[in-house]
């Protein structure tokens, strides 16, 4: 049969590609509008308009939590299942692990070197009375407790009293465990494997969701400028931007900090293995971008994962299981820099001096503590673990909580530039980096691409038997 096309094919207009305004740009102007509503709602007291913003911010980042539940768990049963694909396995595990220590141990000099040169708690001007424990603290045991799932999804329900004048209702809320996920998913994924030929129906069936729930959270980050403007104008409504006049110095040295990390220490680590800092952050941008606004690395988890695969060129099948992982124990914001800073900040606070034991403790519970409490959310519980084992007053918790979310934003953008940056070394350093896709990043093309890569085959001709091609190919190291 004769493949030759005719005139007419051959001659036939490719599609054209509908211009607007690209998607980048979109979630820019979202955080523009967003500091706008925020000056203005708290300029004139508007107090619907911050109660509007943070309905749509939280209803936002609810959203993409309940997509990471299914998108997770599918996903690393799909990439074990496919490790027979991949001879290596416990190696990149191992050096994934490794490379998360190496980063984090930097991470956490950097902040405690900055804590011994600016010596943020001695010009904190608060009282350390006013001070409050957290009800919740961390404990070196909560590793153990919160990697055996409390069912097949690592979902928890906590209920809560609430009181409205002489009315006393119950609420009740589900939140999940990410490590419970990644548990789950292992054991899953591993039995598929073991099982073999006979699991192929159910793999089949796992990659099919996998493709669909993905869809979904595009669907999902599609709303990002939209939850953009709602997340930074509700952080500018109702901060406490006086409080953070008392605590500049401890302030300034976490940004400071996060961006030493960012600037310095990251593309070093990309230098070292061969890989351009700029083409990192221009394929990584889109999920930095939006961690810094959401802060939380868990709401950014499809996001992260996405960029990974689809903009720096991350093997799918290592990168589903490596990205879930660092989310839950990559946090060089705040696990390493933040802990450090801040129990320096405290010691000060209330004049308990620190000898070189409490500093290499607080670098061994930067870099050991992550996976301690990885079931377990948000930098208090790193932060009331590193205190209790300094023997520090848990209180001065409660004197740093108040400039917290201004905190979170950057301690949360360090965390998932970490997430992107390790998996992407990993995959280079074994042949599961796509070079040409990772060296074509420039920081409008790689937002561009990651918004248009669901018409990207459609428009190139590509079809799925290259698609999967190229997948082996990279597999294979070529």
């Amino acid at each position: 049969m004769s493949t030759t096309k005719s005139p007419a094919a051959a001659e036939a207009p490719a599609p054209e590609r509908r211009r607007g305004i690209p998607f980048w740009a979109q979630v820019f102007i979202g955080l523009g509008v967003g500091i706008v509503l925020g000056f203005v709602a708290r300029r004139f007291e508007l107090d619907w308009l911050a109660a509007t913003l943070e309905t749509v911010g939280g209803t936002f980042v609810q959203l993409l939590k309940v997509i990471v539940v299914p998108l997770v768990l599918t996903a690393i049963i799909v990439s074990i299942a496919n490790l027979r694909q991949v001879s290596n396995a416990a190696k990149l595990a191992v050096q994934t692990l490794a490379w998360f220590a190496i980063t984090a141990t930097a991470s956490v000099a950097v902040g405690i070197g900055l804590g011994l040169l600016t010596n943020p708690g001695q010009h904190a001007n608060l009282d350390t009375t006013a001070g409050e424990a957290p009800s919740r603290t961390g404990s070196w045991l909560d590793f153990l407790s919160s990697i055996v799932p409390g069912n097949i999804l690592g979902l928890d329900v906590s209920s809560r009293l609430r009181e409205s004048g002489e009315s006393i209702s119950v609420s009740s809320s589900l939140s999940f465990n990410v490590l419970q996920l990644v548990v789950i998913g292992i054991a899953i994924g591993a039995a598929a494997l073991a099982v073999g030929k006979k699991a192929d129906p159910f793999v089949n069936f796992t990659r099919s969701a996998l493709e669909i729930f993905s869809k979904l959270v595009w669907w999902v980050i599609r709303l990002s400028p939209i939850g953009t403007a709602a997340l930074i104008g509700r952080a500018v409504a109702i901060y406490e931007w006086d409080v953070m006049a008392a605590l500049g110095v401890f302030t300034l040295d976490v940004y400071i900090g996060c961006f030493i990390v960012l600037l310095v220490i990251y593309p070093i680590v990309a230098r070292i293995n061969g890989l351009s800092p700029l083409k990192f952050y221009a394929g990584a941008w889109p999920a930095i971008q939006f961690a810094f606004v959401s802060r939380s690395s868990i709401g950014t988890l499809p996001l992260t994962q996405r960029v990974t695969t689809r903009n720096l060129g991350v093997a799918p099948e290592y990168a589903s299981f490596s990205v879930p992982i660092g989310a839950t124990t990559k946090m060089d914001g705040c696990a390493a820099i933040y802990p450090a800073l801040a129990a320096i900040t405290v010691a000060q606070l209330f004049g308990v001096q620190l000898g070189v034991i409490d500093y290499v403790l607080i670098a061994f519970v930067s870099v050991v503590g992550s996976a301690a409490t990885a079931g377990l959310t948000g930098a208090v519980v790193m932060l009331t673990l590193t205190l209790a084992t300094l023997g520090l007053p848990l209180e001065g918790v409660g004197l740093l909580l108040a400039i917290d979310p201004i905190l979170d934003m950057i301690r949360t953008a360090t965390n998932v530039a970490g997430q992107a940056l390790v998996p992407t070394i990993v995959a280079k350093r074994n042949g599961l980096l796509d070079r040409e896709r990772y060296d074509s990043n420039r920081f409008a093309t790689a937002a561009e691409r990651l918004e248009e890569s669901e018409d990207d085959l459609a428009h190139n001709g590509d079809s799925d038997e290259s698609a999967e091609k190229s997948r082996e190919k990279v597999l294979a190291g070529v």
